[in-house]
Formats: structure tokens, C-alpha cells, sequence
């Protein structure tokens, strides 16, 4: 009698395909193979410490008996993340990966979210315990040997440092890829609000809590499903990005939904506390992030700059406590929606943490790293990688981004405050945008860290905001952005310890007005990424004081809300552009 193959998802022969990159460029070796079917135990009821009951599917293997659990945990409908569909909420995992491996995956919603009881307090200290608690009653459960793991990316992610730093005694490992650690860091970019995402952000996660099994598991979203695990289909959502799940998040916006308390989170975000305070301060990981003693695999996309990817080393500099912390580094389509990517590298972390299986997860060096524009994978120690340094570029007063300053000057440019427009539709003089590039380059350079602009400026208003884009502009002339950095000007006080060149710039705690017409250093640090920029191409640095206009580039789509200032802003040409780059050598 012939053996019955397993539905399973993964890279073996008759496995549904999974999109996106499933390892760091190695091979593992022990790994769990798919040999189980799974049965579903939907809407369970998990009581938390209060009594509020949290409710969460379990994805088992039919087989009965007791193996590692999974947990992932977010606001977002649990019902379909095996859609397929290519949305920013589909994040927890592939269900028919894990589960055929021997694992019992369990995906729960948040309070206030899925039918879950009480309200949703977006990444509050409540929330942190209830992901405690969730973990142990996984443990205590007859399906599960006593082993858990977390897994998920984006706010999947965040809950499972969540969790991380309330020390579960029964959490063993956790896979927080693309995490955010401080909400205060992604949803306000040192004083500009990311309206571009929390506006649509909220009022999807409002829209989707609403509903319930009526819809998530209705024969419409059933047939929906079908057609969009066919493989010629869902092949085509590898290169869905971040810039494009986002879109998909803003068609629906329209849709009714209940505003409490989702517009009231709104308010605290964009109105409530514009500076960071105890609010804020509840919704910060990173200083707890010492108290975790768990092992983590983190990792990010280098295209996620404006969400995820400042919190990536920032939290592997803070997790001190754990006693081994990994980080993937992915190129373009690293991360993809639904997440499918990276599962063989999870396989082979939980195999090792939860099942004991010698898998090669923790050989080589703990950085793996992709270099967009150069070739496949590599790996350090350390981030930014040994050799880097910076080199000081001269924002000069024609236009050139060049070694030397050139003749002293300064270039000037025209913000408009919210809701003013001109009557003349041609180009404002001076202009509302500026540009400096660089000559061709004679060599690849490979750029890897922290890029910092350092500003010397004078504005017009007693507040304006400096946003800056880094740009690889091909011999064609086409641009590509590679990060970016905010500040709003009067939070340009900096916390003292981070003042060496390409080191973190924390906005102060409280707004000091800009001395009108007089020129002010300002320290604008660009997010860590990398990029190899190749012979022939130029290094642009675009400056604008408001993102809202199409005509300046916003990585993923996030802009942010304007100032709301006029102001005539001067750079002056001692300005300089601090960019990390490796030796030729390298």
C-alpha cells in the first residue's frame, strides 16, 4: 500500500509553494518533516488573569498527542490569515507549514479585536500581560508538551516581544521578524505624525473587529480562498511589498465601523500627546527589552524604512539578556503579504529550541545580511559591519553633493502651510523642494549603516520640518530611494549620549522654538540601511520640509502630516551628509 502524501505548504514536491526568500543562503540539516494532517479547534475561549476571555484558533495535528505550540497573537481577524490574500493583516504564519511539521499553531486575537472580550489598548502594558497569559494557558493545554514558541511578523512580531519581556516561564523561543518596539518611533518620526499609516492603520483594524464568523468564515471568503492559493495566482503577490499592502488597507478606509475606541486611540496619536510622554512611555519595549532571557531571531527588509527596520538593531543592542539573538537582513521582496517568507529559517530555530534538533541554526556568524545591488547572502558579527565608516559629503551651494564645499553659500526653498495653495500652478522661486547629487560614481560603494545629515539652516517660521530622502539615481537618470530621516525642528534638542556622528537622535521631551532668520544646526539621522550603488550611478539627497505634495518622494507611501508652517528655509553649504560606507576591499 502506497503512503498518503500530507497537504502541506513548503519547498518540497507536491508542497503548496510559499513566496519570498526561505532561508539566509544556508542549508539545515534535522529538520521536522510534513507528516501530519491538521485539525481546528476555532474560537477557543482563553480567560486572562482579569477575566477577560480572549478567544484564539488552534491549529493541531490531527494525529492527537503533544507537541510545541506556536503562538501569534495581533489585532487582526485570526479567521483569515490562511486567505492568501495579499493584505498588511495577513501576518501570523503559514498554518499548513507549521502544524504538518509537528506543531499546534495557535492564533489569537487581541482584546477588543475578533470577538475577543474587553477593549484593544494598542501595545499597552494590559497587553503585555495578556500575551503572558496566553503563552502559559498554550502550555497547560493537553495538545501541547509544555514548549512554547511565538511566531508572526509586524505586530505579530510585537507581541511576541510583548510577551518576551513579561518572562513567561514557559516561552522558549520567539521569531519577532520586522518588529516595532517603540509605537511612539513609528507612528510620530521625531515630531512628524505618520499619518500616511496610523490614519488607515486604525480605522482598518475598527472596520475589522466588527465582524465576526458571519463574514471571516462565510462561503464568499471560503471561495475567495480557493482561488487565491492557486499557484498562478498567488505566485504574483511575491513582489507585494509593503507600499502596495498599504494601498490594499486604504480602498477599504471607507467602509462604517464603530469609532470607539478606535478614533479615540486616533486622538491620542495625533492630538492627545505630540510629544513623548508617560502615554508613550507605556508603549516603549525597548528599555524593558534587557528583562528578556529568551532566544530571538529578529530580521527586517531594508525597504521597510518608515515602520519596522529602526526597531531591528535597536533591539538587538537592547536584548542583553538573551542569550542568543539572530537577525536576518532581507532584500527587495524580502517581506511579502501574505508573510510566507523565511518559514524554513523558523523551522530550523524552533526545531533547535523546541524539539532539541541539532540544525545548524546557530552556526556562523549572528547577522545575515542581504546587499541590495550586490551579490547573495552575507554574514557578520557585528552591525554595521567591521571597516565602516563615514564620509562627510558637503551639501553645496550649486546643487553638487561633493567631497569639498566648494564657494560658500546656501540654497533656499519654500514650504506653504496646510491648506494654502498659489494661484500660478508653475514652480515656485525658490523652489519647495531641493536637490544635491553627487558625480558619477568611478567605483561600486557599498554603503552600510547609519546615515546622519547635519544641517545648517535658518527658517522664516519659529517651527518648519526637515525630511530627507537618500536616492540611488541610475545613468538613465531613474531614482531609487533607499531611507530616509524626519525631524521637526523645534524637537531638535538631542539627548546627549547619542551625539556621535550616525547614532540614534532622540527628540526631547519638550518644543523649543526656532530663533527666526538665524542659522541652527540641526542633526537629522537617516534610518540604518544598505545598499551597494553602482559605477556610474550618483548619491541625490532630497530635502522638503512637507511630504504631503507627490512630487516628493515618500518611501512605502508614508507621509506625514504638515506642520503647518510657511517658511522660507536655508541650507547653508557647511551642511554635511554623514554617509557610512565599507572599504573598496570589502
Amino acid at each position: 500500500m502506497g503512503s498518503r502524501r500530507v497537504r502541506s505548504a513548503g519547498p518540497g514536491a507536491g508542497e503548496r509553494r510559499l513566496n519570498g526568500p526561505q532561508t539566509t543562503g544556508r542549508d539545515y540539516r534535522d529538520l521536522s518533516a510534513p507528516e501530519h494532517e491538521t485539525s481546528s479547534d476555532l474560537d477557543v475561549a482563553v480567560e486572562m488573569r482579569d477575566g477577560v476571555r480572549l478567544l484564539a484558533d488552534v491549529h493541531r495535528p490531527a494525529s492527537g498527542g503533544r507537541f510545541p505550540a506556536l503562538v501569534s497573537a495581533s489585532p487582526y481577524p485570526r479567521q483569515i490569515q490562511d486567505l492568501g490574500a495579499p493584505m498588511g493583516f495577513i501576518e501570523a504564519g503559514a498554518t499548513d507549514f507549521f502544524v504538518p511539521r509537528g506543531y499546534v499553531h495557535v492564533i489569537a486575537n487581541l482584546r477588543g479585536t475578533g470577538g475577543s472580550d474587553g477593549e484593544f489598548g494598542f501595545f499597552d502594558a494590559q497587553e503585555r500581560r495578556d500575551v503572558h497569559d496566553l503563552v502559559e494557558w498554550a502550555a497547560a493545554q493537553p495538545w501541547c508538551d509544555g514548549t512554547v514558541g511565538m511566531v508572526g511578523i509586524s505586530y505579530f512580531a510585537m507581541t511576541q516581544l510583548e510577551a518576551a519581556v513579561e518572562r513567561p516561564p514557559h516561552l522558549r523561543a520567539i521569531f519577532p521578524v520586522a518588529v516595532t518596539t517603540d509605537l511612539y518611533e513609528a507612528a510620530v518620526h521625531h515630531g512628524l505624525l505618520s499619518s500616511g499609516f496610523v490614519s488607515p492603520f486604525l480605522t482598518m483594524v475598527g472596520i475589522a473587529a466588527r465582524h465576526g464568523d458571519k463574514l471571516w468564515r462565510g462561503r464568499t471568503l471560503d471561495a475567495v480562498r480557493a482561488v487565491l492559493h492557486e499557484h498562478w495566482l498567488h505566485a504574483r503577490f511575491a513582489t507585494m511589498d509593503g507600499e502596495e499592502a498599504l494601498t490594499v488597507m486604504k480602498l477599504a478606509t471607507r467602509l462604517p465601523y464603530d469609532p470607539h475606541p478606535w478614533d479615540d486611540l486616533w486622538q491620542d496619536v495625533a492630538v492627545e500627546h505630540p510629544l513623548r510622554d508617560d502615554w508613550w512611555d507605556e508603549r516603549d519595549l525597548t528599555p524593558l527589552l534587557g528583562r528578556v532571557q529568551v532566544p530571538v531571531y529578529l530580521g527586517c527588509d531594508w525597504d521597510n524604512v518608515p515602520l519596522h527596520l529602526p526597531s531591528t538593531f535597536r533591539a538587538m543592542d537592547a536584548l542583553t539578556g538573551s542569550p542568543h539573538v539572530r537577525v536576518a537582513m532581507l532584500g527587495e521582496h524580502g517581506l511579502s503579504w501574505p508573510w510566507e517568507s523565511l518559514h524554513v529559517e523558523a523551522l530550523a530555530w524552533f526545531d533547535h529550541w523546541l524539539k532539541g534538533r541539532d540544525t545548524g541554526i546557530l552556526e556562523g556568524p549572528r547577522i545575515r545580511w542581504v546587499l541590495p545591488g550586490g551579490d547573495g547572502w552575507s554574514a557578520t558579527a557585528a552591525w554595521p559591519p567591521p571597516g565602516s565608516s563615514h564620509v562627510a559629503l558637503a551639501l553645496r551651494a550649486d546643487g553638487v553633493l561633493g567631497e569639498d564645499e566648494g564657494e560658500a553659500g546656501e540654497r533656499a526653498y519654500v514650504t506653504l502651510g496646510a491648506g494654502l495653495n498659489r494661484r500660478d500652478p508653475r514652480p515656485t522661486d525658490p523652489p519647495t523642494v531641493l536637490q544635491w547629487t553627487g558625480a558619477p560614481l568611478g567605483a561600486p560603494l557599498d554603503m552600510t549603516g547609519s546615515a546622519e545629515l547635519v544641517l545648517h539652516a535658518s527658517a522664516t517660521a519659529p517651527d518648519t520640518a526637515w525630511i530627507a530622502t537618500l536616492q540611488d539615481v541610475g545613468p538613465d537618470g531613474a531614482a531609487t530611494d533607499v531611507t530616509a530621516g524626519w525631524l521637526r525642528a523645534g524637537l531638535r534638542t538631542v539627548d546627549e549620549a547619542a551625539s556621535r556622528p550616525g547614532a540614534p537622535v532622540l527628540p526631547c521631551r519638550s518644543f523649543v522654538p526656532v530663533p527666526v532668520g538665524e542659522i541652527v544646526e540641526y542633526r537629522v539621522p537617516l534610518v540604518v540601511n544598505a545598499r551597494r550603488l553602482a559605477a556610474g550611478h550618483r548619491i541625490r539627497l532630497v530635502l522638503a520640509s512637507d511630504d504631503q505634495p507627490e512630487d516628493v518622494p515618500a518611501i512605502m507611501g508614508f507621509r506625514h502630516a504638515s506642520i503647518g508652517t510657511s517658511s522660507r528655509n536655508a541650507v547653508r553649504s557647511s551642511s554635511r551628509l554623514l554617509l557610512p560606507v565599507l572599504p573598496p576591499a570589502s
